[in-house]
């Protein structure tokens, strides 16, 4: 007997969903919370989901999660879906329903799996960024963080597992006409000028 074909927990018709990709420190978190204020987005950062459960008193993932972001490794995949999903329900129950999930995915079968799982996206917007640039934004940012990635060691991590494994599912995409490049090396003003521009003809989402 054929296994049964996942059915999403959201139909295309409940939920909008755009990934949001690019390498660290390319100014993701401040393009969403732009759109967020303009478009009514919801923005969901799974790095920042990943953070808030690690932190989490009685967290049965919190050191497993904690050493993963140390490493600059990319945490398992079943953790981040099942963070991203709950997010989403939360929210859809407000009848909130429009969603940038930012930093996701970072890997093609996670891509794979939250589509077959969660929901289908409409479109991915790719930040792209030298790693130059995005190295001195990222140093400058760790003397202010806190945060334990934000580190020459740690970045370089990320730069290399962004390049091996982001950037196939940015190819994907981009196979299926699904992918918004946006370069990133300007002001953050001109970035989000380019930002709306390019994305105008289909922000009837």
């Amino acid at each position: 007997m054929a296994a049964a074909t996942p059915v999403p927990a959201f139909s295309k018709d409940e939920v909008k969903v755009i990934f949001v990709l690019g390498g660290p420190g390319v100014g993701k978190g401040t393009q969403c919370a732009n759109l967020v204020r303009d478009y009514n987005f919801v923005h969901l950062s799974a790095g920042d989901l990943l953070r808030a459960e690690q932190a989490r008193d009685g967290s049965e993932f919190g050191e497993l999660i904690s050493t993963y972001i140390r490493e600059g490794k990319i945490v398992p995949q079943e953790i981040t879906i099942a963070l991203l999903r709950n997010a989403m329900q939360d929210e859809v129950k407000k009848g909130r329903t429009k969603f940038l999930i930012d930093g996701f995915p970072r890997k093609m079968d996670q891509a794979v799996k939250f589509e077959e799982d969660v929901a289908e996206s409409e479109f991915t917007l790719y930040f792209e960024c030298s790693e130059e640039v995005m190295l001195h934004r990222l140093l400058k940012r760790g003397e202010t963080s806190g945060r334990a990635d934000d580190n020459i060691e740690s970045i370089k991590k990320r730069f290399k597992t962004f390049v091996e494994t982001s950037m196939p599912v940015i190819d994907y995409y981009g196979t299926q006409n699904k992918v918004i490049t946006v370069p990133c090396e300007k002001t953050k003003e001109e970035v989000y000028d380019l930002l709306k521009e390019k994305i105008s003809d289909r922000m009837s989402i």
